[in-house]
């Protein structure tokens, strides 16, 4: 039987999911983010409600990630105008001085002229000098052109 509060896996001989481990990364980097390119179609709605998109984005990033992003978004919107999303993002640059890519899973909720969402770096997805790339991180954009993010990470 496993000690209280120990992450265990509901499938025999398999290792809990990432989520069960705390998240500690040694070096932490911000950045700003700008949206270069936003294409968006809806592709279902419910009488005009609920309505389900696909945005294809491009982001431009400065700061400790100094590059660019390629992003899928699928997307959708309450009735009282809030939405929530899911992506994947190429990002394709620097990070602290380190070239290469990897790719993001984005997570996030928009209410009230605000988006805020958090991110992992998909296992084995980097390239280059950032090839072993683990980590997580946050997002934030708002109306007044306020565009941030923050990534915890480990190189090795």
């Amino acid at each position: 039987m496993a000690d209280p509060g120990e992450a265990v896996s509901c499938f025999y001989n398999t290792e809990p999911p990432a989520a069960a481990y705390p998240r500690v990364m040694s070096t932490h980097a911000q950045s700003t983010f700008t949206v270069k390119n936003w294409d968006e179609h809806a592709y279902n709605e419910v009488d005009g409600h609920l309505k389900l998109t696909r945005a294809t984005v491009a982001f431009g990033y400065t700061g400790d990630l100094e590059g660019d992003g390629a992003i899928e978004y699928l997307m959708m919107y309450q009735d009282d105008g809030s939405a929530r999303s899911i992506a994947l993002e190429r990002f394709s640059g620097r990070l602290n001085g380190k070239s290469g890519t990897f790719v993001l899973e984005h997570h996030a909720n928009y209410a009230d002229g605000t988006n805020s969402g958090e991110f992992d770096v998909i296992a084995g997805s980097g390239t280059g000098q950032l090839a072993s790339l683990r980590g997580h991180g946050t997002s934030l954009s708002r109306q007044d052109g306020t565009m941030l993010v923050t990534l915890d990470y480990d190189l090795g």
